[in-house]
């Protein structure tokens, strides 16, 4: 889980600071940086597992894969930052599986992360050039300062007390000078326990970062290693979700959604802990989730996963109340992406963090209330205990959507804007990721950027001038289900206090 992130020199995020609870939906104009902290999210994950080079590749535009990428950093009147650094305060889980299938237990939950990394020429690869680690830290936050950091309505001594464990007076990873030039850092891997061992490195001439590359000998760095690994950036395609899975295809839904098949058979027939398949568990499955998608489309009946043998692939079916069976491609897009939202929940095995892009599109207005009471159920609930039932999950949405802002708690409201800021003699206009006054972040941190009431009001009418119409619309469908709400005050769908009186 990630409770704050800092971010420097990255595209247009200079002197970004932004603080996250289980449920987050961002706003704003295009352009604004909405989808560059997507991208810093999505970088930091692929340094958790890959190389410099490779994660910078992942982060660039389909279009911008063969440029340079100086693209990545900061640049004003075409001169770029030298240096790009992120810092992140993440919950790991307590406990884990390695790659050997041997439980690994960390010996703190509550860590922060830190990287700086800066662009080389490198006249070997002209069109990329190449990325240097500068600093690379991996520390403990204590117990005694975790209520400090997290600001969020939560049960300190209920969900609190659940996650947050352990104690370490060593970091994990640290960065030190060993002599006076520029390049002579060090990198030093620390084992845990009081007298762990320690593995020196030299900054310069690593070609991934440290937490990429450590394992079970050091299990609260593998930990969070593997909580980085699982944050997802998800832009959900009704053109992929359809699509047949091979039998070999591993489960977990791809960033546009794809491999939803394969991730639904899995769920169906994965055994449970008995290590056996009940014979009834994928009826089971199969009817919970037709339950809930009848909710948004309620033509559905039956939803199923046809295992063809003869083409040794797995096809997403959905039966009509008639009993017409149809083919996923036969299915409207906006049911496919309810569908795939219903495999994110049922899915425990992934925890930590869920980006997802407009979850509105291809939803009809008045069918997004259904989306956003399905996503708030997604993550962990802050009043109880983590456990299997209560994962540590975490989703930060980004929406153009009137119905979304008007009906999301205004605790959860994050406005991005730009703001012009003058560094060194040059002025430049930079990302800002804005809190309404009176929620949990502005009375926590005080020195959080705040937007009015009246401009994000403003902006709402601005980009849907039908919005108000579509928000009674919704308002309306959402009074008329009497369903018993969950008791999170902190992500209960109500009108917030900006609209007007």
């Amino acid at each position: 889980m990630l409770t704050r992130l800092k971010i420097s020199g990255f595209k247009n995020l200079v002197d970004v600071d932004v603080h996250f609870g289980p449920f987050n939906c961002i706003t704003g104009v295009n352009g604004s940086g909405k989808s560059n902290l997507f991208d810093a999210i999505k970088f930091l994950s692929a340094l958790s597992d890959r190389t410099l080079i490779d994660a910078a590749v992942s982060v660039c535009g389909e279009e911008e894969k063969t440029h340079d990428i100086r693209s990545l950093f900061h640049c004003v009147s075409g001169k770029y930052d030298k240096e790009m650094s992120f810092e992140a305060e993440v919950i790991i889980p307590e406990e884990g599986i390695d790659d050997l299938g041997q439980k690994v237990k960390a010996s703190i939950t509550f860590l922060r992360y830190i990287v700086t990394i800066a662009y080389r020429a490198d006249n070997s690869l002209p069109s990329l050039g190449s990325l240097e680690l500068v600093r690379e830290e991996l520390d403990r936050i204590n117990l005694h300062d975790a209520s400090k950091h997290l600001k969020f309505p939560h049960k300190a001594g209920i969900w609190r007390k659940s996650v947050i464990k352990g104690r370490r007076t060593l970091p994990f990873i640290r960065t030190e000078n060993s002599g006076k030039q520029k390049d002579s850092s060090i990198i030093k891997l620390i084992q845990d326990g009081i007298q762990g061992r320690t593995k020196t490195f030299q900054a310069a001439s690593l070609p991934r970062s440290v937490l990429s590359a450590v394992n079970a000998e050091n299990p609260t760095a593998f930990l969070a290693q593997r909580e980085m690994q699982s944050w997802r950036v998800l832009h959900l395609k009704p053109s992929s979700l359809w699509i047949p899975d091979k039998f070999a295809t591993p489960p977990g839904l791809g960033a546009d959604g794809s491999h939803l098949p394969a991730t639904l058979y899995y769920l169906s027939h994965a055994p449970g802990s008995s290590n056996k398949v009940s014979d009834n568990k994928a009826v089971l499955t199969y009817d919970q989730i037709a339950s809930r998608l009848s909710k948004f489309n309620e033509n559905i009946y039956k939803v199923r996963v046809e295992h063809n043998k003869k083409r040794e692939l797995l096809i997403l079916k959905v039966v009509d109340h008639d009993g017409t069976v149809h083919r996923a491609n036969s299915v409207s897009g906006g049911t496919l992406c309810f569908l795939a939202m219903i495999i994110l929940e049922l899915d425990t095995r992934s925890g930590g963090l869920i980006c997802l892009e407009e979850p509105e599109n291809s939803i009809y207005p008045d069918r997004i209330p259904e989306v956003l009471k399905l996503l708030q159920d997604i993550v962990t609930n802050p009043k109880r205990p983590v456990g299997p039932d209560n994962p540590l999950r975490q989703i930060i949405i980004n929406t153009h959507s009137p119905v979304i802002l008007n009906q999301v708690s205004a605790d959860n409201l994050l406005f991005a804007e730009l703001k012009e800021l003058e560094r060194a003699g040059l002025k430049f206009k930079r990302a800002c990721f804005s809190c309404l006054p009176d929620t949990w972040r502005k009375k926590a941190f005080s020195e959080s950027d705040t937007v009015s009431k009246d401009k994000l009001f403003s902006y709402l009418k601005s980009i849907f001038p039908a919005g108000e119409q579509a928000i009674d619309t919704a308002s309306k469908s959402k009074q008329k289900k009497s369903e018993s709400a969950d008791d999170r005050p902190d992500l209960q769908m109500r009108l917030p206090s900006f609209r007007d009186d």
